[in-house]
């Protein structure tokens, strides 16, 4: 570890430029985030692993309008040789996975900073296309590349009728069928890695997360549990989301399984993903057209030739419903943390003007 440079990392000139910017002292350190705890986080920079915390004056005040580090994320840190590192910024984020924390109705940053997101999922009983559609939605919204992997491609006996439902929303998307144990396709994926890449896995518990990081790593690096063959369903290994650096340096950001993700904000991922659905609208017959019944309804003309399933359009106005909520509740943040930098400044100048009537 006290071997790598916080270059082999992903710390890149889009970060250095932040850092010259904020940190004109040069007085600050830049790590990467790799685990996020409770009350602390596990950081790395050229002066190794270590336990951070965040600077209380800066996050904790009740004015305080700062990100909170994620898993992935660079932040500015002040080394301390004689116990936790202390964390005073976090970088902006060049892509970001989010999903709404539902018990507070606000957004939960899961990673940050990746190349890939990797939505993995299973030829079994466990296969459920309405989740892949979610995950690709919020994954196109990411800014990192989806890859949808298709895992037990050795127990599978007809992989075709997976990937023949697939097929109306993988448009753009490369579709990977592998196994871990058997090896077929691994080479496919080892195409997305490379020194300082880093990987986002995405996918519910049981479907073979796990052992696709060993696999890829060559070496067991977690924690493998068995699925449920009643039901192919399994316990969640992963516990929290961690940062993990590959023997070829390719980093993999693993994520607990989550079989129900909700949306945040993802407009834009919902495009990508119901490109088909969307350019019907274009031609309905009229521009307001509510696709309920309206003569000259595209959508609706659709549904009943077969063109576009009554599951996927379902689907579509689920996630449509949860992304405008999601929407709301960023924009409602987004002024909050507005009046928040104005009210700070408004308390810097005042300051800064008692200082100078002192003088």
């Amino acid at each position: 570890m006290n071997n790598l440079r916080i270059e082999d990392y992903g710390y890149k000139d889009f970060f250095r430029r932040q850092k010259d910017d904020l940190d004109r002292s040069g007085e600050l350190v830049v790590a990467r985030v790799t685990q996020v705890h409770r009350e602390s986080y596990t950081v790395v920079s050229d002066m190794g692993e270590k336990n951070a915390r965040l600077k209380g004056s800066i996050f904790f005040s009740p004015d305080s309008a700062q990100t909170y580090p994620a898993t992935g994320d660079f932040v500015l840190i002040k080394h301390n040789p004689m116990g936790e590192d202390i964390i005073y910024r976090v970088l902006d984020r060049k892509s970001k996975f989010s999903r709404m924390d539902t018990f507070n109705s606000r957004e939960q940053v899961v990673a940050t900073n990746f190349d890939y997101v990797f939505i993995v999922t299973s030829m079994n009983r466990d296969f459920n296309i309405k989740r892949i559609e979610r995950y690709l939605s919020i994954a196109w919204q990411s800014g990192g590349t989806p890859v949808i992997v298709l895992t037990k491609a050795d127990a599978c006996e007809d992989r075709e009728q997976y990937l023949d439902q697939l097929h109306d929303i993988s448009a753009g998307v490369r579709v990977l069928a592998v196994s871990a144990h058997t090896g077929e396709g691994m080479d496919e994926l080892r195409e997305y890695m490379g020194p300082s890449k880093t990987l986002v896995l995405l996918g519910s518990s049981g479907v073979g997360k796990s052992s696709l990081v060993n696999a890829l790593s060559g070496e067991e690096i977690m924690k493998v549990n068995q699925i449920r063959e009643d039901d192919s369903k399994g316990r969640h290994t992963t516990t929290h989301r961690e940062l993990i650096m590959l023997p070829g340096g390719t980093m993999i950001i693993d994520t607990p399984g989550m079989r129900e993700l909700g949306m945040w904000s993802s407009s834009e991922g919902m495009s990508a993903t119901f490109e088909d659905v969307e350019e019907l609208f274009e031609s309905c017959r009229f521009s307001d057209c509510r696709h309920e019944g309206e003569p000259g309804c595209a959508v609706r003309e659709a549904i009943e030739s077969g063109a576009l399933s009554q599951q996927r359009w379902n689907n579509y106005l689920k996630l449509q419903k949860e992304s405008r909520f999601a929407e709301s509740k960023e924009k409602q943040a987004a002024l909050m943390n507005k009046k928040a930098f104005e009210k700070n400044i408004a308390k810097l100048q005042k300051e800064m003007y008692k200082s100078r009537k002192k003088r």
